[in-house]
């Protein structure tokens, strides 16, 4: 890549990873405004002298103007090095989440925090514990049957046996149970949860190491190890609980702290490390997460960018369990849920209280959370990790190259091992947005690299009724069974719902009647167009089915038919109905007419029933004009289908019958007989 020429303005440069990996030396240098000594790497030797203010200066703004580079702390990525005697930690996996020996890899595996959470809102901690067990157990099973790019790091990675097991969704974790991103409860909550996790890791890797044996380069670097385990330890020991679930899960983690060091000063462990944050982008997908990693949600609702220049809606599905929580009222919770889904955020939502604002802050949007309230969790959770956190701090658009430095400076200060910025707006390809701009088309990233992208499933949105909806209710008979349906729809117009009664209250036919039009409903409500619920009913044939009390659909094959043709004529629009054959009587008589199904208007009534003496004529006694050919009508019919042609009079769909067509409902042949 030549990032001299126009390699530099490339997609490929854009969507690449760049970090620097800085010394205390150097920070402290930043800190105190003096010269630092760039080095050769061979030989240690000084080089040249830069000013460090200068050169971090630099550092930010293209931070500023791109989103690259992030920051690594090399001193402290090697103070908690558990193999320092076999190599120190040079670099990085390319969203630094994974951090060890030269030519080596790295097993991921992330839980859905969210799965943990109970009913009554206690987080099940036997059951993450036992989860945590089983996956490390299995992760360190796979190393012995995985194939490796190289044979150095197949040698390195069976030698050190490196795991890395992290969590996701803890963005909607926090919001479902109450506490704000940034907030003190919010990272009581997410360091203990991660102390939990890797002490249970830990303890794991310490059993399977006296089942096993250590990981072949223990013994060397066995008090370094130890060292860091009790860092662990000390960390977990400044833990403060606030709060009934924090207390359980802080003294389950203390107890496993304690059972791994007892087993691992025996055994040893396993593992050279089992844990990590990885940003969980594909996977999130997977697990169904609103939020990845340890990142916040981006936005209420957001926007993804797909392939091909399209893009999705993505809707927080925490908020609902969130709000009832927090004691509101279903009528409340509804909407505030329409609110948000319309205008992306909290912020004078009906019936929210304004002290309640702060947990549902997002990344960015309205109501967005202070960079350093990102910083400040990363912190939180650091000392818990055996690697280190692949996130992003998200920062406005109006963000100064002053404020990056700050970030960049005080993370260091905090105890981070690498960090990386996103300022909006500030790189050419942008998958994730919380709005969409259509005069530009620009959108916003998540994060500063595409595996760090926070994508969620898309959800729709339901578009709910008003209470108080215009509605029809048309009494039907079919074959000699009756029956009712009561469409119900929109004040602007358009379907929402419908209901069907057929057969006794109580009866299996009436009871499948009901789920049926909850589920149409429900799907109505959520966006699928009526047509495709026509496309799809019309046509299908069983009992009861034959003749019908509507001048508008003689015949129907089934109810199902008859609902749907009844439903098109009423609710969807000439041109798409007539796409799929269906028509009103006077629309056919219409066409025998004039050769054309044109909408009937009122003065062609009149005009007809002048000509007539008496009202239209009802499509069953019409007899149709001999002087047409099949080839004529056959050109005439619409919706006709792949096999055959839709019935002339009834709107059935005709079988073959030699050169032509019969239909098993009226009668009717296309011409020929």
């Amino acid at each position: 890549m030549d990032l001299g020429g126009r390699d530099i303005i490339s997609v490929q440069y854009q969507n690449a990873n760049n970090s620097v990996r800085v010394t205390d030396e150097f920070m402290h240098a930043v800190e105190n405004g003096t010269e630092f000594g760039l080095k050769a790497r061979q030989d240690g030797r000084v080089i040249e002298t830069v000013d460090a203010k200068q050169l971090f200066r630099k550092i930010s703004e293209a931070a500023w103007a791109c989103a690259d580079p992030g920051l690594q702390y090399d001193d402290t990525i090697n103070d908690w090095h558990t193999s320092p005697e076999s190599g120190r930690i040079t670099a990085s996996n390319p969203c630094s989440e994974y951090m060890h020996l030269d030519n080596s890899s790295c097993n991921l595996a992330s839980l859905n925090l969210l799965a943990f959470l109970r009913d009554d809102d206690t987080f099940d901690t036997e059951r993450f514990v036992k989860t945590v067990e089983l996956v490390i157990t299995a992760m360190d099973i796979s190393i012995g049957f995985a194939d490796f790019p190289t044979e150095a790091i197949a040698t390195t990675t069976r030698a050190f046996r490196q795991l890395g097991i992290g969590y996701a969704n803890l963005g909607a974790l926090l919001m479902a149970t109450g506490h704000g991103y940034d907030s003190p409860g919010g990272r009581a909550l997410a360091a203990g949860i991660t102390s939990l996790m890797t002490s249970a890791a830990y303890k794991r890797s310490a059993e399977l190491a006296g089942a096993f044996g250590a990981y072949d380069g223990y013994a060397r670097n066995a008090e370094a190890h130890t060292r860091v385990m009790h860092k662990h330890v000390d960390a977990n020991e400044t833990l403060v609980p606030l709060g009934s679930m924090d207390a359980e899960i802080h003294a389950a983690a203390t107890a496993l702290w304690r059972d791994s060091l007892t087993l691992g000063e025996v055994y040893g462990w396993r593992n050279a490390q089992v844990s990590l944050l990885a940003p969980t982008g594909t996977i999130g997908f997977m697990m169904d997460c609103d939020t990845t990693g340890i990142e916040p949600d981006f936005s209420l609702v957001k926007f993804k960018k797909l392939v091909g220049g399209a893009s999705m809606q993505i809707v927080n599905q925490a908020i609902p369990r969130s709000l009832r929580q927090l004691g509101y009222t279903e009528e409340t919770i509804e909407a505030i849920v329409a609110y948000v889904a319309e205008n992306g955020h909290v912020v004078d939502a009906p019936g929210l209280q304004p002290a309640h604002y702060p947990i549902f802050d997002t990344a960015m949007g309205r109501r967005a959370i202070a960079p350093m309230g990102h910083v400040t969790m990363m912190a939180a959770v650091q000392p818990f990790l055996s690697g280190a956190i692949s996130k992003t701090v998200n920062l406005p658009e109006s963000a100064t190259v002053e404020e990056i430095e700050d970030i960049y400076f005080q993370s260091w200060k905090l105890g981070l091992k690498a960090v990386a910025v996103y300022r909006d707006n500030c790189k050419v390809g942008q998958p994730l947005s919380d709005s969409t701009d259509a005069a530009t088309g620009r959108t916003a990233t998540a994060t500063a690299t595409p595996a760090a992208t926070a994508p969620s499933a898309a959800r729709p949105v339901r578009r709910r009724l008003p209470k108080s909806r215009p509605s029809i209710t048309t009494s039907f008979r079919i074959g000699g069974a009756e029956g009712y349906l009561t469409a119900g729809s929109y004040p602007d117009d358009g379907l929402g719902e419908i209901f069907l009664r057929l057969g006794k209250q109580g009866s299996t036919l009436a009871g499948v009647m009901d789920a049926f039009s909850i589920a149409i409903s429900i799907a109505l409500q959520h966006g699928v167009p009526l047509e495709t619920f026509v496309q799809k009913f019309t046509n299908l044939r069983f009992e009861p089915a034959g003749m019908t009390d509507d001048p508008d659909v003689r015949m129907a094959q089934s109810i199902m038919d008859y609902i749907f043709r009844r439903l098109a004529l009423d609710y969807l629009p000439y041109e798409t109905r007539a796409g799929m054959g269906i028509h009103t009587t006077a629309e056919r008589t219409r066409q025998l007419e004039t050769g054309s199904y044109a909408p009937v208007e009122e003065q062609d009534l009149e005009s007809m029933s002048q000509t007539t003496g008496s009202e239209p004529v009802p499509d069953v006694l019409v007899t149709r004009p001999a002087v047409h050919s099949s080839t004529e009508l056959l050109e005439l019919q619409q919706g006709r289908t792949a096999d055959a042609p839709l019935c002339f009079s009834c709107g059935i769909k005709m079988r073959p019958s030699g050169s032509c067509y019969v239909c098993e409902g009226c009668g009717s042949t296309s011409g020929c007989s």
